[in-house]
C-alpha cells in the first residue's frame, strides 16, 4: 500500500501513523513524502513542500515498479501537489482513499486556501472514499454539518464533486459519535464508543490508512470501513500522553 502525505517530526500523524497503521494491520507500507512538517504534541511550528519533479519521482519510481494494491493521500498542501499527485493516480488501477487534510489537531492549516479548487475538481473524482471531518466538509463543500441528520446532505455535496463514496466522519459532533458511509445509494452508519480521552493526535490519518489496507486485502469499502473503524476505535482508547500536548493514539494497541 502506498501512502502520499507529510511527514509528522512527532510522529503521531502523517507518512508516520500511515505507516505504523500498515505495519499493525499486516500490508507492507510504501510512502511518498509531499511535504515535511516541524511538529510535535502542541502544534505545527512550520511546513515545507517538496518540489513537485520530487513528488513525481517518488510516484514514478515506486508505482513503476513496485506497484500498488491500494493507495491514501493525505495532506498535500499546495495545488501543485494536489494536481501532479491527481495525474499520476488517474491512471491507477487500484483503490485511493483521499484523506482531504486541511488543519492538523491542533488547529495548524495544512492546505493552501488556493488548492481547496485543485482538490476538488481534480482529486476527489479519482477516489475511490473520501474521508472528510465536519471541518473540511465545509473546506470542500461550504455545507456546515450541526446534527446527525446533516451528515447525509454533506455527503451528497461530496459525491457530487466525484468519488465512489464519501465517508463523513461525525466525531465531533455531540453524542454518541456516528460516522455516515454512502455511494448515494446504500447507506451505512458506524457508531463507536465515545472514550474520555484526548490524546487522539493522528486519528483521521490513522483512519484513512487502515481504510486502504483493508482495501488492498481484498475488503469491499463498507468491510473496509467497518474493520478500519474497529481498529481505529481501540488506537483512541489506547492513546497515550506524549510531551506536553495532544498525544498519539496507539498503533500497536492490539500488541499490548
Amino acid at each position: 500500500m502506498l501512502t502520499i502525505a507529510g511527514s509528522d517530526s512527532g510522529g503521531g500523524a502523517g507518512i508516520q501513523a500511515d505507516l505504523k497503521t500498515m505495519l499493525a494491520l499486516g500490508v507492507h507500507g510504501m510512502s511518498v513524502i509531499a511535504a515535511v512538517t516541524a511538529q510535535n504534541s502542541v502544534g505545527v511550528q512550520g511546513y515545507w513542500e517538496l518540489p513537485v519533479e520530487a513528488v513525481r519521482a517518488q510516484l514514478d519510481s515506486v508505482l513503476g515498479d513496485i506497484g500498488a494494491q491500494a493507495v491514501k493521500t493525505g495532506m498535500l498542501a499546495s495545488p501543485e501537489l494536489v494536481a501532479v499527485v491527481a495525474e499520476v493516480l488517474a491512471d491507477v488501477d487500484a483503490p485511493v482513499v483521499v484523506d482531504p487534510v486541511g488543519v492538523s489537531k491542533h488547529g495548524d492549516p495544512l492546505l493552501a486556501p488556493e488548492a481547496v479548487h485543485t482538490m476538488t475538481s481534480r482529486l476527489l473524482p479519482v477516489a475511490t472514499v473520501v474521508t472528510p471531518n465536519l471541518w473540511e466538509v465545509e473546506q470542500l463543500t461550504s455545507v456546515k454539518v450541526e446534527d446527525e441528520a446533516g451528515l447525509r446532505p454533506a455527503a451528497e455535496a461530496i459525491l457530487a464533486l466525484g468519488p465512489a463514496w464519501a465517508l463523513i466522519k461525525g466525531g465531533h459532533l455531540p453524542g454518541r459519535p456516528v460516522d455516515l458511509l454512502t455511494d448515494g445509494v446504500k447507506e451505512y452508519r458506524f457508531s463507536a464508543e465515545r472514550h474520555d480521552n484526548r490524546h487522539t493526535h493522528g486519528t483521521g490519518c490513522t483512519l484513512a490508512s487502515a481504510v486502504a489496507s483493508y482495501l488492498a486485502m481484498g475488503e469491499d469499502v463498507p468491510g473496509a470501513v467497518a474493520k478500519a473503524k474497529e481498529y481505529v476505535t481501540g488506537a483512541i482508547a489506547h492513546g497515550f500522553p506524549l510531551g506536553a500536548g495532544i498525544g498519539p493514539v496507539d498503533h500497536a494497541w492490539r500488541w499490548r
